[in-house]
């Protein structure tokens, strides 16, 4: 279901936050359901690294120029309500 911005606002959630419908006494009421926030990538990356070291590789340090570069940009704001540009396939 999509909800406007000032209805998730409103309710204090983020993009892709998940509700929930409950009925109390004869009225519909929607509030926001309460779950830990699970990344999708975070869990993708954390099941490669639990392979490799299962495996007998173990992870190393990231090249210095790589740490930098992800360092540079790790502190840009993110708009999850910014338009995107073309096509998104999902």
């Amino acid at each position: 279901m999509t909800l406007t911005k000032s209805l998730r606002q409103l309710l204090g959630l983020d993009t892709g936050g998940k509700i929930v419908f409950d009925l109390r006494g004869g009225e519909f009421v929607v509030s926001r359901l309460e779950a830990i926030h699970e990344d999708p990538a975070i869990g993708a990356f954390l099941g490669l690294l639990e392979a490799d070291i299962r495996s007998g590789r173990n992870p190393t340090t990231l090249p210095e120029d790589l740490a930098q570069t992800m360092l540079a940009n790790a502190d840009h704001p993110v708009n999850l309500d910014e338009e995107i540009d073309g096509e998104v396939a999902i």
